[in-house]
């Protein structure tokens, strides 16, 4: 085997790809706790944040196992869109976004008390601040990665 087909985990690249699966990984294990063990139901929006968020972990997982650093390209986008969904739910839980344009109008409120954890830390911010830390470290592998 050559030394170009032998992936190179020594890299600071690799750890910003590790670091940004375990955030995704992680992500996904505490929207499914919640959900399933603390019974809470999620709302709309966090349906199309799960839906961002669970691809994103077995992408990055695979990414990581294979030291795929150009995994940016497809996982990027993936982020980037779920963190734009997470901005507006967190807006929204602000209640920075007028009540005529909520899309949570039926089912459980993106305000209520249920849209928190651990002593009152909200989903909504925690979900942006996950996506926010995906899109910043692949952004990092990006500006690590050859064109």
């Amino acid at each position: 085997m050559t030394d170009a087909a032998v992936p190179d985990r020594t890299k600071g690249g690799w750890a910003l790809l590790f670091a940004a699966w375990l955030v995704a990984l992680g992500a996904s294990l505490a929207v499914l706790f919640v959900g399933e063990v603390m019974g809470q139901a999620p709302c709309n929006l966090c349906w199309f944040q799960r839906a961002f968020m669970f691809p994103l972990a077995i992408v990055l997982g695979v990414a990581c196992l294979r030291a795929d650093l150009s995994s940016w390209r497809y996982a990027l986008p993936l982020a980037v869109a779920g963190l734009l969904v997470a901005g507006f739910h967190s807006l929204l839980y602000l209640g920075l976004i007028p009540e005529r344009i909520t899309p949570c109008s039926q089912g459980v409120s993106c305000t209520s008390a249920d849209m928190t954890i651990l002593s009152g830390l909200p989903l909504p911010l925690l979900a942006l601040a996950a996506f926010g830390a995906i899109v910043v470290l692949l952004l990092f592998i990006r500006s690590r990665t050859p064109a």
